[in-house]
């Protein structure tokens, strides 16, 4: 869930600033505001030396390079973070031991889902906060905790206290960084970017939490790095997926490990490149391959996940795409062995895939404070896209869906939301139901 991108200040040139829509404007404008702050703060290090280099900024999306264009004049108000600069009586005389508090950060959700033929439920989903600390210009630490569904109680169903992501970043040189801890996987658009404002429609898209499950965190280690050209690039080694827990409805994403005591056994390998070289478009690749079957005594299925995404924006219309197709093997061993031990045939498939589509309008003038978006989606994704042979594909999980809604900005970092979800699927007997979702949240 939730993240924040760091580009400090060792990661040199910037590409080309691409288009922007009203929340990335105020996101180019809180950054540049925080580069003022740091300029001071170099100033103060150097004791009135001119520096080498630009200041560093952070942004809120997790661990890849963003430009930084100067900010548009667009309504002031305070800076909402809470970022404290020691003064110089709190330094040491030695530089490389200065240190900075990070700011504190964090995004919150609540829902009301209404879904066809059943009561409304009101959810607050999300509670997240972010903390983080430069140790040095070159050591950083960053954390993300999360409440999810308001209340955590033992010996009842319940919500969830979740670590997502906790790590250190050393920073080397642009194109060449290392970071070790609890990191989110680098797959796909939603995942490292799961803030509500950042997205259209009150939840997550389906293709984002079915076949690629976000939000999806695990221990390990990578680098990452601008390698110029408009090119930032991720990849990590990091905790593999737990067959046993695979199924029809939701594919792999039962198989999380979540850092809770993760097996490192057949580590996985995940990685991701993005280009924002040309003004308006950012394109994504992302993969994860590695296998699963430590649970599985005698099977060792391997996951692989390709996925391709892609965002432009133009005068008021934004669109953007994602593609993800999710491969498996040993599945006919796996599903008999599973149906052994517990009785029941999961039913995995040894293909997952999806898809989708998404335009908004922008219908308010581009200048104004607020912001109107008009959206709709169209999804198809499946859980029971190839099954092995002798098994027999469970079509209520071929499903495909049309969203459309508005979202409503009365400040860039708040997004109300409403949408109406025509949900359906290939089967005879089950029936998907439509459903009405109302929702608030907010990021700072």
């Amino acid at each position: 869930m939730g993240c924040i991108i760091w580009a400090s200040s060792l990661i040199g040139q910037s590409p080309e600033p691409v288009a922007k829509d009203p929340v990335q404007s105020r996101l180019e404008m809180l950054e540049a505001r925080i580069r003022q702050l740091e300029a001071e703060i170099a100033v103060l290090k150097r004791a009135g030396q001119e520096p080498d280099e630009e200041p560093g900024i952070f942004s809120r999306q997790s661990a890849s390079v963003v430009p930084v264009p100067e900010p548009e004049p667009l309504v002031e108000r305070p800076l909402p973070m809470a970022e404290v600069i020691p003064s110089a009586a709190d330094r040491s005389s030695r530089e490389d031991s200065f240190e900075i508090r990070m700011p504190i950060s964090g995004y919150m959700e609540s829902h009301v889902n209404k879904a066809e033929g059943e009561p409304a439920i009101g959810d607050f989903h999300r509670f997240v906060l972010l903390f983080g600390h430069s140790f040095s210009d070159r050591i950083q630490f960053w954390s993300e905790l999360e409440l999810e569904h308001a209340l955590v109680e033992g010996g009842r169903p319940s919500g969830e206290l979740e670590l997502e992501q906790a790590y250190l970043d050393f920073l080397v040189k642009p194109w060449l960084n290392f970071r070790s801890g609890i990191m989110l996987a680098p797959v796909g658009l939603v995942n490292e970017r799961h803030e509500p404002p950042s997205f259209n429609g009150v939840e997550r898209p389906f293709v984002d939490t079915v076949i690629l499950p976000s939000t999806w965190f695990e221990p390990g280690a990578g680098i990452f790095g601008d390698l110029g050209g408009g090119f930032v690039y991720k990849s990590y080694v990091m905790a593999p997926l737990n067959a046993s827990l695979f199924n029809a409805e939701e594919g792999i994403r039962e198989g999380r490990q979540k850092a809770f005591g993760s097996i490192m056994q057949n580590p996985a390998i995940t990685g991701r490149l993005e280009y924002h070289g040309l003004p308006g478009l950012s394109l994504g690749g992302s993969f994860w391959t590695g296998k699963s079957g430590f649970a599985t005594p005698g099977i060792n299925p391997r996951v692989n996940v390709f996925e391709f995404d892609g965002r432009f924006s133009v005068s008021r219309f934004d669109f953007r795409g994602e593609w993800a197709n999710l491969t498996l093997d040993q599945t006919e061993r796996l599903n008999s062995l599973l149906q052994r031990t517990t009785g029941v045939n999961p039913n995995i498939a040894e293909r997952m895939r999806g898809f989708y589509l998404e335009g908004a309008y922008h219908l308010l003038p581009l200048r104004q404070r607020y912001d109107l978006v008009a959206f709709s989606r169209y999804e198809n994704f499946d859980t029971q896209n190839r099954v092995a042979q002798g098994f027999l594909p469970l079509k209520e999980f071929d499903r495909d869906a049309l969203v459309t809604g508005l979202t409503f900005f009365p400040e860039p970092d708040v997004a109300l939301k409403f949408d109406y979800t025509v949900l359906r699927n290939q089967s005879r007997l089950i029936k998907a139901r439509n459903g009405v979702n109302l929702g608030i949240g907010w990021w700072f």
